[in-house]
């Protein structure tokens, strides 16, 4: 039924966007022979919204991987600048939330890991929706912040960086098999503000695989056996990620997008002083609005980076065309 909906969702589109077409192009005509400069000039305004529909479409269309149509975790963690690192991680939770509340998107906090003064150590969100993995997959990387710090005293300038890593979720018609011995499972008191609950019980989970190093975590729940249930489904989805990363590099035998992140690994910066602009460093893509792209306004960076990857260009045509 789910893959029905899809076909009939997007056979829809591309006979909405045939049908304007049409009748726009009948409507340019139909001014031209009366000498009606305004209708004309409408109906050219609506066949460029439609060609920016199309390109769109085109590149949804090439979400084809194994995993694309899947729901997705994300992970945002802080890096080092304590307090400064904090805040901006809370600002991109915050940031891709607007996104994904801005599609329609189901947004689930899965772990939110406050700091000792403000914002967040990390946090991981769920967010369901159709080719939530496949739209989101290019946004694993680390995220750079300048700006003058509210937390400074003198009004200095502070560059700040949180890394961002992104999996799908696996279901059920996927098998992993996980081997439990080669698991440590820790429980811990849950953090944060709220009821009698929050650090009384040690209802919070961690699991750390020891064989690759991935660690997840769950907290979101007063149960101890729903949040390592949780925490068990993020170890499979980490793992079919990991997979699918591994056939990736040796289908195009170049470097993984998602290896282990460092600082040297930027892939997008966020200027607010002294100038303002976010520019993707693997595009070139950038807006003069940053508070727009913090705010959610983020599908140009995503559909240039989609492109560049799922066509194989580096500054191709496909690229310049979405844009």
């Amino acid at each position: 039924m789910r893959e029905r909906q899809e076909l009939d969702n997007a056979i829809s589109v591309y006979k909405g966007l045939e049908n304007g077409l049409d009748e726009n192009v009948e409507l340019i005509e139909l001014g031209e022979l009366e000498d009606d400069g305004d209708v004309v000039a409408e109906a050219e305004a609506v066949i460029k919204s439609l060609r920016a529909q199309a390109a769109k479409q085109e590149l949804q269309t090439l979400l084809s991987g194994e995993a694309d149509a899947n729901d997705s975790y994300l992970e945002i963690h802080s890096g080092a600048g304590g307090t400064e690192s904090q805040d901006w991680t809370e600002m991109l939770t915050r940031m891709y939330s607007r996104w994904a509340e801005a599609r329609g998107y189901k947004l689930e906090v899965i772990e939110a890991n406050a700091g000792e003064e403000a914002g967040l150590k990390s946090a991981t969100l769920l967010i369901k929706g159709t080719n939530a993995y496949g739209w989101l997959k290019t946004e694993s990387g680390v995220h750079r912040l300048v700006r003058i710090s509210p937390f400074d005293s003198n009004a200095r300038r502070h560059t700040s960086f949180a890394s961002v890593w992104v999996y799908p979720l696996v279901d059920d018609t996927i098998e992993i098999d996980i081997n439990e011995s080669d698991c440590r499972i820790d429980t811990y008191r849950a953090s944060g503000a709220g009821g009698q609950h929050v650090n009384t019980t040690d209802s919070a989970v961690r699991i750390t695989h020891e064989p690759t190093g991935i660690v997840v975590q769950c907290q979101n729940e007063r149960s101890q056996h729903k949040n390592r249930a949780t925490a068990w489904g993020m170890l499979r989805a980490r793992l079919y990620e990991a997979e699918l990363q591994r056939r990736e590099d040796e289908a195009q035998a170049e470097a993984a997008q998602k290896t282990e992140i460092g600082w040297g690994h930027q892939i997008r910066s966020y200027v607010l002083q002294p100038y303002q602009m976010v520019k993707d460093l693997r595009t070139g893509v950038e807006s003069g609005n940053p508070s727009a792209v913090l705010d959610g306004s983020l599908d140009m960076f995503i559909e240039a980076a989609l492109a560049q990857r799922v066509k194989g260009g580096s500054e191709g045509s496909e690229v310049e065309d979405l844009q």
